[in-house]
């Protein structure tokens, strides 16, 4: 038989595991949960390790469309078409116009040297001209659009950055720019506004711009477009530094111009130099210098002499030419 002590003993013992169990099953939950500096590291890691992943798949993301925008590039042809040509020099010419200019021209230039050094002479002539004169009009109408483009596209970029900055949408800062800028930046960017229009992407809209204006700064624009339609991302960060991209890229044009200009001159003078001696021999020794065209050595010597005076005027000029 249990004595009095041992059974008071046995009860205490049986209340206090009892107490404790009860303690347990009150607080276990509480007691288990992890600590809130446990807490705040694991929530830290875990956006750490989102944020990441996050990175991870915008930088795949960013490289397969700089892969697409690439492909594309490549698939296109590298010399544009007449009728390309003659939209982007703001000629409404069709082909038909423009051979009929060559062959205008032609005849143009081969009835006067026809009257005057005979029929060869005038073919040649005839055919140089009415092949090169308007494609080198062309030409310089349409450098010329995309020089003034460049002049007026980074404004219009830090135009879309402020508007972006302010809470516009980005079409309404490409209307901004519509109605503000000057030509052709606002043609291209009427053009962008109006495939919008009739249900194309945005992104896609902006990239037929560098088909319009082949210049690299176009292409720049369409794929800072192209990588926040499909990233995502802060788009007046992106548009900011690719406007500081586009002015140091034209303050290199500039230097490189004023670096250039010497050589320039230097290849104009000698270009010219042989014009001012033919001329200056005709008005002081005339039959001396009627040989080159009267004779046919001297219009085999003639023309021999212009073709590689060409062919040395064109090997100055691409020497002196930079592109960046």
């Amino acid at each position: 038989m249990l004595s009095p002590g041992f059974l008071g003993f046995l009860i205490f013992l049986l209340c206090s595991v009892s107490v404790l169990c009860l303690l347990l099953i009150l607080f276990y939950q509480r007691a288990m949960a992890p600590s809130p500096l446990n807490r705040r590291i694991e929530l830290i890691a875990a956006k750490g390790v989102a944020k990441q992943a996050y990175r991870s798949v915008r930088r795949r993301s960013i490289e397969e469309t700089l892969r697409d925008a690439d492909e594309k590039r490549k698939a296109k042809p590298a010399k544009p078409s007449l009728l390309v040509r003659l939209r982007q020099a703001e000629l409404r010419w069709s082909k038909g116009t423009y051979y009929l200019v060559c062959v205008v021209v032609g005849l143009a230039v081969f009835f006067p040297v026809w009257t005057g050094l005979g029929i060869l002479p005038a073919v040649g002539f005839g055919i140089s001209a009415g092949v090169g004169l308007p494609h080198f009009y062309v030409n310089f109408r349409r450098r010329g659009r995309f020089k003034r483009f460049l002049l007026q596209f980074a404004n219009a970029v830090d135009v879309i950055v402020r508007g972006i900055k302010v809470g516009l949408p980005l079409i309404d800062c490409f209307k901004v720019v519509v109605t503000d800028a000057q030509s052709p930046v606002k043609e291209e960017f009427k053009l962008i506004m109006d495939d919008q229009t009739l249900g194309m992407p945005l992104a896609d809209a902006a990239e037929r711009l560098p088909e319009r204006i082949p210049l690299a700064e176009a292409r720049f624009f369409a794929t800072v477009i192209a990588i926040q339609n499909r990233t995502g991302g802060n788009l007046s960060e992106a548009l900011s530094n690719l406007s500081k991209v586009l002015r140091e890229r034209q303050k290199m044009k500039q230097k490189i111009k004023a670096l250039a200009s010497e050589a320039k001159a230097s290849a104009i003078i000698i270009g010219a130099m042989p014009i001012f001696v033919i001329g200056a021999l005709y008005v002081t020794a005339p039959g001396y210098i009627s040989l080159l065209f009267i004779t046919p050595a001297g219009n085999f010597v003639l023309a021999a002499s212009a073709f590689w005076m060409l062919i040395g005027i064109l090997v100055m000029r691409k020497i002196v030419n930079f592109d960046i």
